[in-house]
C-alpha cells in the first residue's frame, strides 16, 4: 500500500485554473432534437453547468440548412432553411449553454466529392466553389445575429472544421486545401461581424507538430486575424478490436499532456502568437465511441487527473461528450457500450460524471497542494476542499506496492483557527459507485426494464461525515481507481436547549 503525507498549510501554493466547465462536447447538432438528448443535457446543466457546447454536423443534411431550387429558366439557386438550427439553439439557450460553433461538414450539394465519414455521412471534401461556401457561412451567421442579437451571437467561438490532419475527416488530409478553407472562412466570418472570434486548426495527433507550425506560418504570412488555436487530446493506443468493441492501452501519467504541452511551446515560440488561447475542443481517454474504458472508474480517475492540470496550458478543454445519444458508428445496442458520455442512455450517471461534479463543487480558491493524485484548495472562509484519485491500470503503473493509496492530511501551524471541524467525504470507486458492474451483475441487459434503469440510476457516491476536535489529521484510503471528494470546514456545535446527541444515540434497554 502506498502512503503519502500532505501538509494542509499555505507553503505549497500552486497555480490552478479550474476551467473544466467552459465547454463540453456533443454528437452532431441534429441529435439535439431528440427528447433523451435534451433530458441528458438538462441533467448535466442542472448539476454541473457548462458555458459552451461543441459538436459536428452544423451543415449536415439532417440540419437541412443548405437547399437548392431551379428557376423557370433552369438556373439553380441556393436558399437556406434555418428551422432546425433555431430549434437546436433555442433548446441550448433554455439550458443556459451556448454553441462553440464548428463550421462543417460540407453540404453534399456544394461538395467537390462524395467522400464521407460516420454513419450519418458527413461530407469531408472541400467545396467545389468557395463562393457558395462563403455565402452559406455568412447567411447562417447573419441569421443567428438577426434572431439572437449580435452581442449574444458574437460571444460564441467559431472553429473551422474538425481534425483536417486526418484523412477520415478532410479529403487526403490536404493541409494546403485546409489552409484555403480556413482563409476563406475567417475572412467571411469577420466580414459578417469583426467581433466574432475564430480559430483552428482542430488537429488531433497525427503529424500535429508540422501541421501546427505550417498553420501558424500560413496565418502569419497571410496576416489572418486568428483569435485562438484549437486541437484535440486522446490518451490511448490503437484499440484491439473484438466484435463491436475496442480495448486499448492507456498512456502513463508522464505522457498524458505531451501533445498539449508541445503545442503550447510551438504557439509561444511565435512572437505574434505567444500567450494566445489554446482550446482543446475534444478530449477523453479514447477517441472511439465503442471502447468500454469510458464507462469505468479508471476513466473517472484519469479524467480527474487531467482536470487538475489541463488549465496550465489550455484556456478550455472540452470533454467528448456530455451524453451517449451519439451515432458516429450507428445507434448503440446497449446502455453500456463504451460511449463517450458522462451520462449513459437511461439518464444513468457514469463514474466520470462524478469527476466533473466534484470539480464543480471544488470551485476556486487558493491551491495549497496539487500532485498526480490530489488537489486541495483553501477557501476564503477558512474551509478546505479537495479531490483525490488513485489511478491503477491492470499493470498497476501508479501503485508500486498494491492497489490502495492512503493520503494523510496533517495541518501545519496556523492552518486551522477553530477547534471543531466536520470532514465530509464522497467516494466513487469500483465497489460503491460502479454502474457498469451493476449492469454486468444483473446480466448485461441490452434493453433494461424500467425497474433495472431505476436501479442503475440509483448508483451514487458513498457519503460519510466525521467530527474533529482540534486541528484535524485526516486519513483517506483509496482503493483501485477510486475518486474521493472531501471538505473540511469549521462546525461548532450549536445545540438546541436540552438536546444531547450522545444521549440520543445511546439509548439503553429498561430493567
Amino acid at each position: 500500500m502506498q502512503k503519502k503525507t500532505i501538509m494542509l498549510g499555505t507553503i505549497e501554493t500552486s497555480h490552478f485554473r479550474n476551467n473544466a466547465f467552459l465547454c463540453v462536447g456533443t454528437g452532431r447538432m441534429g441529435l439535439a432534437l431528440q427528447k433523451e438528448y435534451f433530458e441528458q443535457l438538462k441533467l448535466v446543466q442542472e448539476n454541473i453547468g457548462f458555458k459552451w457546447i461543441r459538436g459536428h454536423g452544423l451543415f449536415n443534411e439532417d440540419m437541412s440548412i443548405y437547399q437548392e431550387y431551379k428557376t423557370e429558366d433552369g438556373s439553380v439557386l441556393a436558399e437556406y432553411n434555418f428551422t432546425y438550427i433555431d430549434l437546436v439553439i433555442d433548446s441550448y439557450l433554455e439550458l443556459n449553454i451556448r454553441p462553440f460553433i464548428e463550421l462543417g461538414f460540407m453540404p453534399h450539394a456544394i461538395a467537390s466529392g462524395e467522400q464521407s465519414v460516420f454513419y450519418w455521412r458527413g461530407n469531408i471534401t472541400p467545396p467545389k466553389d468557395y463562393a457558395q461556401w462563403n455565402k452559406l457561412v455568412a447567411a447562417t451567421l447573419q441569421h443567428l445575429i438577426d434572431r439572437y442579437g449580435a452581442e449574444e451571437v458574437t460571444s460564441w467561438p467559431i472553429e473551422v472544421w474538425n481534425e483536417p490532419n486526418l484523412a477520415h475527416f478532410w479529403k487526403d488530409a490536404d493541409r494546403n486545401e485546409y489552409f484555403k478553407l480556413f482563409r476563406e472562412s475567417i475572412k467571411t466570418v469577420k466580414s459578417v461581424n469583426k467581433k466574432f472570434r475564430v480559430g483552428g486548426p482542430a488537429i488531433c495527433g497525427v503529424d500535429d507538430i508540422s501541421w501546427l507550425k505550417d498553420f501558424l506560418n500560413f496565418c502569419r504570412d497571410e496576416k489572418l486575424p486568428l483569435d485562438f488555436i484549437t486541437r484535440h487530446l486522446y490518451n490511448i493506443t490503437i484499440p484491439e478490436r473484438d466484435g463491436r468493441y475496442g480495448y486499448p492501452k492507456i498512456s502513463p501519467l508522464s505522457r498524458a499532456f505531451a501533445e498539449t504541452n508541445r503545442s503550447r511551446e510551438i504557439i509561444d515560440s511565435y512572437p505574434e502568437y505567444r500567450g494566445m488561447e489554446m482550446h482543446v475542443t475534444e478530449f477523453n481517454t479514447s477517441y472511439s465511441p465503442r471502447t468500454p474504458i469510458h464507462d469505468t472508474n479508471l476513466n473517472a480517475a484519469y479524467i480527474a487527473y487531467q482536470l487538475a492540470f489541463l488549465g496550465d496550458a489550455c484556456e478550455s478543454y472540452s470533454y467528448w461528450t456530455f451524453g451517449d445519444i451519439f451515432e458516429e458508428w450507428g445507434v448503440p445496442f446497449t446502455p453500456f457500450h463504451g460511449g463517450f458520455g458522462l451520462v449513459a442512455n437511461g439518464k444513468i450517471f457514469k463514474p466520470t460524471y462524478w469527476a466533473y461534479k466534484f470539480f464543480k463543487d471544488l470551485g476556486n480558491g487558493e491551491c495549497i497542494h496539487r500532485s498526480e493524485n490530489t488537489i486541495v484548495l483553501r477557501k476564503k472562509d477558512g474551509s478546505y476542499r479537495g479531490i483525490a484519485w488513485n489511478i491503477v491500470a491492470a499493470n498497476g503503473f501508479s501503485a508500486e506496492e498494491g492497489d490502495k493509496l492512503t493520503l494523510c492530511f496533517i495541518p501545519e501551524d496556523g492552518a486551522f483557527k477553530e477547534n471543531e471541524y466536520c470532514v465530509v467525504t464522497k467516494t466513487v470507486d469500483e465497489d460503491v459507485c460502479n454502474p457498469l458492474k451493476v449492469w454486468h451483475d444483473i446480466g448485461e441487459p441490452a434493453n433494461p426494464s424500467q425497474e433495472q434503469i431505476k436501479l442503475l440510476q440509483s448508483v451514487s457516491p458513498l457519503i460519510a461525515t466525521n467530527r474533529c476536535h482540534g486541528a484535524p489529521a485526516i486519513e483517506l484510503t483509496l482503493g483501485r481507481n477510486a475518486l474521493v471528494y472531501f471538505e473540511i470546514f469549521p462546525a461548532p456545535i450549536t445545540s438546541d436547549r436540552g438536546f444531547d446527541y450522545e444521549r440520543s444515540v445511546n439509548i439503553e434497554f429498561a430493567d
